[in-house]
């Protein structure tokens, strides 16, 4: 008979059954309920609605059961629905009836909310410290390659020479914007929704901030019908995910770009590349690519999400079921991602005079010949109107703006002397960029050194979470 089965004349529809069961995906959730349901008996104990020996035997019988689980020697059955009263069966099988009273004061609506905040609480930890890893995978590379210089582009053409290193940077940046967002919503995953009950709180003389510091929350919910109802802290984590995949996304498109033969600026180790059934001579990388491809359905849990709770009256409703697989999969989907990119990114071969070749043979140096003739006297406008037709000029005799003869460029402008070949030489046109943020070494360099301070500070949050604190 169900747990809930007093009001019911008649059987569950045995396909209504496997509908309607979650069981399938929340067993996931196991070590978070055992967890919660720990420190909702304990408060139980403690304000005299269980006996202290009742109290110690449920929590004992729930170890067991924990234990069990891990071993694989207890087994979730369908007819029980959901990882909760699956739980309660398997303690009632092991303490007897006695188990039945672990839920006195509780509903497995905020029963489940207690669990998916501990695991959003779990996973995040797991996130952020993945994310540390792939930065520091990106500033290990980045400082070996302080002085690589290779074109920075803007529609995807040749725009102005950088530092490879300034270029890591950029998602160096990115990735600890996601670990400000991440970290930000913390306070919000820290909240105890245990004790809210159905709806409207429990009867019972319960105390809600006891089993909220049991279980490590810095908060509880201040209305029972938003704590069994609130999901905005899965929302925002699968916003947050999204754009962490956009990040690694754009990341994955450089890699595949600057893989190929027609960049040759970074050779992919071997261990994750794959090659091709029919030519022999194929280096294909799948994971780049598969990580890019992956973002689709992380963004698609966000949006399956926010259409699941779209109009939802209040509280809770079954359609919220629905909120746990694509949370599962995000995270599966995720980790992988950032694990395999950071190894990606530590093993990967540079380049180094490819990119220096192709940011010296194009016009990327085109901007400075402009600033060189508004440094003498030029408004902009002018300096760029005959910037441009050089460059034109340039292109008609199949040559660089450094290879036009000293006669070819006082033609367009007496001002511009011999010292402009200096100007226009790679490494004077990257060192240039002197202005705070830019791609001059000294700049890079600072700008290296603030990252790895922030990245030491956020392995110190990471630390202090990780523990509990």
């Amino acid at each position: 008979m169900k747990l809930w089965g007093g009001r019911f004349s008649k059987p569950t529809d045995r396909w209504v059954e496997e509908f309607n069961a979650s069981i399938p995906f929340d067993k996931e959730l196991f070590e978070e309920d055992i967890q919660g349901s720990i420190a909702h008996a304990d408060m139980l104990g403690k304000c005299g609605i269980l006996t202290p020996e009742e109290a110690e035997t449920i929590i004992s019988g729930l170890h067991t059961v924990r234990e069990k689980i891990r071993s694989g020697v207890a087994k979730f059955r369908i007819e029980h629905e959901d990882i909760h009263m699956n739980i309660e069966k398997l303690l009632t099988e092991e303490i007897g009836p006695l188990g039945g009273k672990l839920h006195t004061a509780r509903s497995r609506n905020d029963q489940v909310a207690v669990d998916m905040h501990l695991y959003v609480r779990k996973v995040t930890v797991e996130i952020v410290r993945l994310l540390l890893d792939l930065q520091d995978a990106l500033l290990e590379q980045a400082e070996a390659h302080v002085d690589t210089v290779l074109p920075g582009y803007t529609h995807l053409q040749r725009a102005q020479p950088v530092r490879f290193a300034h270029h890591l940077l950029a998602y160096v940046s990115m990735f600890e914007r996601d670990i400000e967002r991440l970290t930000d919503s913390w306070k919000r995953v820290n909240t105890c929704p245990l004790g809210a009950g159905a709806i409207a709180g429990t009867t019972f003389p319960i105390d809600r901030r006891m089993t909220a510091r049991a279980l490590g929350f810095e908060r509880i919910y201040d209305n029972s019908m938003d704590a069994v109802s609130d999901r905005d802290y899965l929302v925002e984590f699968l916003s947050i995910a999204s754009l962490v995949m956009v990040h690694l996304s754009r990341l994955s498109e450089e890699l595949i770009l600057w893989s190929a033969e027609e960049f040759g600026y970074v050779t992919l180790d071997d261990a994750y590349c794959t090659g091709s059934s029919m030519m022999p001579q194929k280096k294909n990388p799948d994971i780049p690519e598969l990580v890019r491809g992956k973002t689709g359905r992380v963004f698609g849990h966000l949006t399956a999400l926010l259409t699941t709770l779209k109009a939802l009256p209040l509280t809770y409703n079954k359609d919220m079921q629905e909120d746990k697989e694509g949370v599962f999969d995000t995270v599966r989907t995720l980790t992988g991602c950032l694990s395999l990119t950071a190894s990606l990114v530590r093993t990967m071969k540079v380049n180094a005079d490819v990119m220096r070749k192709n940011a010296e043979s194009g016009f990327a140096n085109a901007t400075d010949l402009a600033d060189y003739l508004v440094r003498r006297g030029l408004p902009f406008r002018q300096a760029h109107e005959i910037t441009g037709k050089l460059v034109l000029h340039a292109i008609r005799q199949g040559k660089v703006l450094t290879e036009l003869t000293p006669g070819e460029f006082r033609e367009h402008s007496p001002l511009i002397g011999e010292d402009v070949y200096d100007a226009l030489s790679v490494d004077k046109v990257v060192e240039a960029r002197d202005s705070e943020g830019g791609t001059s070494r000294k700049q890079v360099l600072a700008t290296l050194a603030a990252k790895r301070e922030q990245l030491e500070k956020n392995r110190e949050w990471l630390a202090m979470r990780a523990s509990g604190a």
